[in-house]
């Protein structure tokens, strides 16, 4: 049935197993993608959206590496917002409300118009290794597919456990089988393994429910999108979303089926995630808050159906039911299905390396919820890395990995890598030192000539990009190389409430003022000229006063950032003995040797690595 062998297998087809087939494949591999169910191909399994803080980040990273998530998100988007606007810019973070249905089907278009790449349904139930090398899988039906590597993408589904009250059943998602057999045969070969939990909210009739009652949500006035190619354009319509909030006596009929909640009764006995607890979660942890937001969420252009965001939950049918119904404009809501909450297995992820290739077996990758994180976007930016590692390991080439300097997905993999997680990991722009330098704006500047050299990038995005950087200086240049006269400014800082000048003044030193915008500047006849004459578009201007306004907290951080790229280069050999050094801790000496870090910068970051550890390792480097 198959050919002899493939470069690359990957196994699942969530977001991040098909980011991972498209890259192995783009990139010259000859790919497998074995799903369950071809259907679901790309398939939102919780909340219909893409992006939102630090994980909108993440999207145009994949975008400007060259991945398929954010041209997918602008073509089934329903509505677009650029969330943070009120703040400075590294923390702009844009986010769409997606057509479900759509999204799964444009995934699967896309990935069939993919060369390289093939397709086949079953559930994989074991992996085939050779000494210490992958070698193919196993599938239920007992069929062997041999391949070079394999990248792991199982999402939810590894002895997949749903809970709803004190039910329980087998699966991976509501409707679907759990896998088998794959988490055996990883702890046979030696690695650690544990469970953890996730949960989604009720999905309803939107015809049931009485959106006068709620306050609307609409899109940005004037959307952008993710992708930095043409080929998506920004909405020109958008369907609104609704927000209600949640109350005492909501909480109180939520109380009442406590004693049967998984959540309380101890069916459910691994970690869910911090930062989008169940509601029962909520109340339970914030009991001093009297109401909750809940977001209600169209599923698609044309669907009745509606995802109730904030109100992920597990207790059982008849309390949701019955709670929800007291929510304003839910009195008399019908269910399409109730919400639930999935235990699944999971490996932690101190047992890969950056490339995420797994330390025990070579050739052997794992990307998404395996690896203990939560979230579209952090699944398919680890799908995007794998399979471009999984594709330069086939072919013997140099790895490709990113810097927490250098992107959202560095910071993303390191601490996983290297920190590791006992609860689902969520991303978030704290967890980046340097935010300034990783904006949305400017991911194709960042990340776009990196995926090219890589033979990823394509040379349209890459033109695109150097277009862009080059308007975008030429730009900058003029601004500090053209003075402005006090009759011609003045007037446009007293609107804005800023000192006036006497003499006239260079523009950068003007615009850099933190009240003055560029529509400000574009008042100014030479300003507009430019503009026209040089056809700078919206990135262009964006990119541009971004530039000039933060210039110097932008070369501050770069500067932090080159310090510690010094210690990225002190390179530590894979087979380091740290029981040669004397004067390391002891819990240090036991971290290093269970993590065996790649770089001094990395082993810097390990919690129980002291900065006297660090200094230890860099005189013993020294020598």
């Amino acid at each position: 049935m198959f050919q002899k062998e493939y470069d690359v297998i990957v196994v699942g087809a969530g977001h991040a197993g098909s980011e991972a087939a498209a890259a192995a494949a783009n990139m010259g591999s000859k790919t497998l993608l074995i799903t369950m169910n071809l259907q679901n191909i790309g398939q939102m399994s919780c909340n219909p959206a893409m992006g939102g803080i630090a994980k909108g980040q993440i999207v145009r990273e994949i975008d400007a590496i060259g991945g398929y998530s954010g041209i997918i998100s602008d073509k089934t988007a329903i509505q677009f917002k650029m969330l943070n606007k009120s703040k400075g810019p590294a923390m702009w973070s844009p986010r769409v409300q997606s057509d479900r249905m759509r999204f799964s089907e444009t995934w699967r278009l896309m990935l069939e118009q993919t060369k390289n790449l093939d397709f086949y349904q079953e559930m994989v139930a074991g992996i085939l290794v050779e000494g210490d090398r992958i070698v193919g899988v196993r599938t239920s039906l007992g069929l062997e597919v041999r391949a070079k590597s394999v990248v792991l993408t199982n999402g939810t589904f590894l002895n997949g456990l749903i809970h709803i009250g004190e039910k329980q059943f087998g699966g991976g998602r509501a409707g679907e089988q759990a896998a088998t057999g794959i988490t055996k045969d990883l702890v046979n070969l030696g690695f650690d393994s544990g469970r953890m939990k996730t949960g989604t909210p009720p999905r309803v009739d939107g015809r049931s429910l009485d959106f006068s009652k709620m306050v609307i949500q609409p899109g940005d006035e004037n959307p952008e999108k993710f992708s930095y190619l043409d080929s998506t354009q920004p909405l020109k319509e958008q369907r609104a979303c609704h927000m209600t909030y949640t109350s005492p006596t909501v909480h109180n009929l939520l109380k009442e089926g406590f004693d049967r909640s998984p959540m309380f009764n101890g069916a459910i006995k691994s970690i869910g995630p911090r930062y989008c607890p169940s509601i029962e979660d909520k109340i339970n942890r914030f009991a001093d808050k009297d109401r909750h937001q809940l977001f209600v969420e169209p599923e698609g252009w044309d669907t009745v159906e509606y995802y109730v965001n904030g109100f992920s939950t597990s207790l059982p049918e008849d309390v949701q039911a019955k709670a929800l119904r007291q929510v304003e404009g839910f009195e008399n809501v019908k269910f399409f299905r109730p919400g639930y909450a999935i235990e699944y297995d999971y490996f932690p992820p101190t047992q890969l390396k950056h490339t995420l290739e797994t330390k025990l077996v070579s050739g052997l990758y794992f990307a998404g919820q395996i690896n203990g994180t939560t979230g579209y976007e952090e699944a398919a930016s680890q799908g995007l890395m794998a399979g471009i590692n999984a594709h330069l390991k086939v072919h013997e080439k140099d790895p490709f990995t990113l810097t927490r300097s250098e992107a959202y997905i560095g910071v993303l993999i390191d601490d996983l890598i290297t920190k590791g997680t006992e609860e689902p990991y969520r991303m978030f722009t704290s967890r980046a030192e340097y935010r300034t330098l990783l904006r949305q704006d400017n991911a194709d500047f960042r990340l776009t000539p990196k995926s090219f050299k890589i033979g990823l990038a394509g040379e349209e995005r890459m033109r695109k990009m150097e277009e862009k950087k080059t308007k975008s200086k030429a730009f900058i240049k003029f601004f500090k190389e053209t003075s402005v006269s006090p009759e011609l400014i003045n007037p446009i800082l007293e609107s804005r409430e800023s000192a006036t000048i006497k003499q006239s003044d260079k523009m950068f030193k003007l615009f850099s003022r933190p009240n003055i915008v560029m529509d400000d500047m574009r008042k100014i006849e030479v300003v507009e000229n430019f503009v026209t004459e040089n056809k700078l578009d919206a990135e262009v201007l964006q990119q541009t006063e971004i530039q000039v306004k933060y210039a110097g907290y932008i070369e501050k951080e770069k500067n932090n950032a080159d310090k510690l790229n010094r210690l990225e280069g002190i390179k530590i050999p894979a087979n380091f003995d740290y029981s040669k050094l004397k004067s390391l801790s002891f819990e240090a000496r036991e971290k290093l040797n269970n993590i065996k870090p790649a770089t001094v910068s990395q082993a810097s970051r390990i919690s129980g690595v002291s900065p006297n550890d660090i200094s230890v390792m860099l005189v013993y480097m020294g020598r």
